[in-house]
């Protein structure tokens, strides 16, 4: 009877290694075949076999990896530190597609994806490790140009309204033409200017905004045109405008709707000539701008009232880009949502995980007469009194929930804002006005908060106190 001779694994001994993978094993033949790459490294961490993917993914040949610290051979965002096949060797515990990348070697960056094993001998005592990385860049080549089709600038979407005012954003913004945007508050207008401006030739001069109907028409004069000493009582000196800011960038000019009949002729000179007076000065000066315009009324419909200059909105009207409201873009809101919470999180420190699905409906439920704004805030309101874990029904304004669940919500309300409070007091030492500040309320409306909800605070008020400094 013939002995059969079975043929055992042996392990590479360091410093030694092998010039190709042994022929003849139906393992290895898979090994070879598959797309993944694949090494293995014995306990001192040399690499003892290194597939054909992994010589393609890495660009590094199989002859010059094997018998190499892997250290030396990957050039990774997880080496050392957070070593994912270290971690499994460690604990014995298999890591599966964890994020990362590697650095070729014609210093190409690579997005891959990480899953490692670990290898025991006959005594069950860890002999080495397994590590397949799979190579994510068409994956990754795709998943930017899916984000590109979805966002532009700082605007994103998945609305087909807005997916139209995407594809055309580009040409607009390359054109020297003067823009009205029109939207109801909080629809995102500013955004929209910026968005043309950052895409815009202009790209590299300032973006100058005003707010037309924040000032009366004796200051809005002199913000946007400026002053030469003398003009008036009290101008000591000259003083640029706006105008003058935004040489050889973009002028945005929100509310223009809001503006007199007489201002309205001063800015029809300033679209029509590109030139302007500040006040008290004798002579014109050329403006080298371009002019975006918003408004949240019906232009056309004030000029029908005699409200606004016929001649001035053909003028701003050359292109109009019209933003829809959020009710009619709602599928926005769990994009908006999520871009608003990683923003708190990246400014606050926190790592609040989102908003759970009950929530979500509620927000999905509302028509949003605030816009995007309106949005924002309530996600902003939440997110303070959310602590770490997702945003949930508890965490909403009240006028967000059905009149059925309002008292225990409300309820819950309580006990989250008297948590915040207590914690937020604690933090500042007693300091009830630097208490106030950290969330971002008015002192007033936290010593009303603190005497509704019947809360109470041993020793002083801490205002004596000076706050110490923070150290982070």
């Amino acid at each position: 009877m013939t002995k059969t001779k079975t043929r055992r694994s042996r392990i590479v001994p360091a410093g030694k290694s092998r010039p190709e993978l042994p022929s003849g094993s139906p393992t290895d033949a898979v090994l070879e075949s598959i797309s993944d790459g694949v090494f293995t490294v014995d306990r001192e961490w040399r690499i003892t076999s290194f597939n054909r993917a992994a010589e393609e993914i890495t660009g590094i040949p199989r002859k010059e990896a094997l018998g190499r610290f892997c250290s030396d051979v990957f050039r990774s965002s997880m080496c050392e530190a957070d070593c994912a096949l270290r971690r499994t060797m460690k604990t014995g515990k298999p890591i599966i597609g964890r994020s990362g990348f590697i650095i070729k070697a014609d210093g190409r960056r690579i997005p891959i994806s990480v899953s490692t094993a670990v290898f025991r001998d006959r005594t069950g005592r860890t002999a080495g490790g397994a590590e397949t990385f799979r190579d994510l860049s068409e994956v990754e080549a795709l998943r930017r140009e899916l984000d590109g089709k979805f966002r532009i600038g700082e605007m994103a979407s998945h609305s087909p309204l807005m997916q139209r005012i995407f594809d055309v954003l580009p040409a607009i913004a390359a054109s020297p033409s003067t823009v009205l945007i029109l939207g109801e508050t909080g629809t995102g207008k500013e955004l929209a200017a910026r968005t043309i401006h950052e895409l815009s030739p202009r790209r590299n001069g300032p973006f100058v905004a005003v707010n037309c109907g924040a000032l009366p028409d004796t200051l809005l004069e002199s913000e946007i045109f400026g002053y030469k000493a003398g003009a008036f009582t009290g101008a000591v000196k000259d003083k640029p405008g706006r105008l003058a800011l935004a040489e050889g960038g973009t002028l945005f000019l929100d509310e223009i709707g809001e503006v007199s009949p007489a201002f309205q002729v001063r800015l029809l000179r300033v679209l029509q000539e590109r030139t302007y007076e500040p006040l008290g000065a004798t002579r014109p000066k050329s403006a080298d701008i371009r002019v975006l315009a918003a408004s949240n009324k019906d232009l056309a419909a004030l000029v029908k009232e005699g409200r606004f200059r016929e001649d001035l909105f053909y003028r701003v009207n050359v292109v109009r880009l019209e933003l829809p409201p959020l009710r009619q873009r709602k599928e926005d809101i769990p994009l908006l949502a999520a871009q608003f919470i990683e923003r708190f999180n990246r400014l606050q420190g926190k790592s609040v995980k989102g908003v759970d699905g009950e929530a979500l409906s509620l927000l999905m439920a509302r028509d949003w007469p605030g816009n995007i704004r309106e949005l924002e805030n309530v996600i902003e309101r939440a997110f303070i009194v959310c602590g770490d874990g997702p945003i949930g029904v508890a965490h909403l304004p009240e006028d967000l929930i059905p009149d059925a669940g309002r008292s225990d919500v409300r309820a819950s309300h309580d006990a989250l804002d008297a948590q915040a409070i207590r914690a937020a007091i604690e933090n500042a030492g007693g300091n009830r006005e630097a208490a106030a500040r950290d969330l971002g309320i008015h002192k007033t409306t936290l010593f009303r908060r603190i005497k509704r909800l019947g809360l109470s605070f041993p020793g002083p008020d801490g205002r004596s106190r000076r706050r110490p400094p923070d150290r982070s």
